[in-house]
């Protein structure tokens, strides 16, 4: 049997520099985030550090405030509503591009994921000149069909990846079974490619939990979302509430990471990828 021969010096030496090196952009990229976490437990009523205390009272003054526990309320309804409509929109629209095969499929395919690429402020001016002579301004409505316009593309683009280890002789043989293509779909495709379709949800509901600009152009006094109430509050006025509010978001954004991999895992085994 042929073994590989032991590292070099200077392969150690390499590997060990490559492995430094990532930890030190992981670092660059983390520390910001994790920065601000133990503000939110700061007794005082300044960011700085070293922290004054530990205290609990910036999160009190959130979940007890009249202005961020409604903004709150508003990016989970406006979230779950985004994620209600796109989640059906991006997996249909991911099943129709999977299965069917024209000349201007690669045309379809750039207007389906253009809100990925084109910049949100410019995506925002458009929604918001469409949307005013129809009077979708300043309701939840407008919000939610906004959100959706940018969290369909991400079930799109997961669903169509999760298709791409489906086979379509499963959906051939059922069909020949004399199964109807509903009663298809339901019981041999959609549980196979039900973590894509649970992580694109995931996708589109961050998505529209996290948005901001396209809310500063629809949203009035009351569809104020938390992201929008932070960016006033940091324009306004610097609280301390604004790191309890930044932590709620770190907290949730892991979490719904940490589902997202357990499903891409789940996925791996059901194809039987490493």
């Amino acid at each position: 049997m042929f073994l590989p021969p032991y590292p070099s010096p200077l392969q150690q030496s390499l590997r060990f520099a490559y492995h430094g090196f990532c930890a030190l952009v992981f670092l660059f990229l983390v520390l910001p985030i994790v920065a601000v976490v133990p503000l939110s437990f700061n007794s005082g009523a300044f960011l700085t550090y070293p922290l004054e205390g530990f205290s609990l009272r910036w999160y009190e003054d959130f979940f007890t405030s009249s202005r961020w526990l409604p903004a709150l309320r508003n990016s989970i309804v406006v979230g779950l509503a985004t994620t209600a409509i796109a989640t059906p929109l991006g997996t249909l629209a991911a099943l129709g591009l999977v299965r069917a095969d024209f000349r201007l499929k690669p045309v379809i395919v750039g207007l389906l994921i253009s809100p990925l690429i084109v910049p949100v402020i410019i995506t925002a001016i458009g929604i918001y000149f469409v949307y005013s002579p129809l009077g979708l301004t300043s309701s939840r409505i407008g919000l939610v069909l906004a959100h959706t316009v940018l969290a369909a593309p991400f079930v799109v683009v997961v669903v169509h990846a999760t298709l791409q280890g489906f086979d379509p002789a499963l959906w051939r043989a059922a069909l020949s079974l004399g199964a109807p293509p509903l009663a298809a779909f339901r019981k041999i495709v959609l549980p196979l490619i039900a973590p894509g379709v649970i992580s694109g949800a995931i996708f589109a509901f961050t998505t529209s939990f996290d948005e901001i600009v396209t809310t500063i152009f629809l949203a009035g006094p009351e569809q104020r979302t938390l992201p929008l109430q932070m960016f006033d509050g940091v324009r306004e006025q610097i609280s301390p509430t604004i790191t309890a509010a930044a932590t709620l978001l770190i907290t949730v954004s892991v979490v719904l990471l940490g589902v997202i991999e357990a499903l891409r895992r789940r996925s791996a085994r059901t194809y039987g990828r490493r």
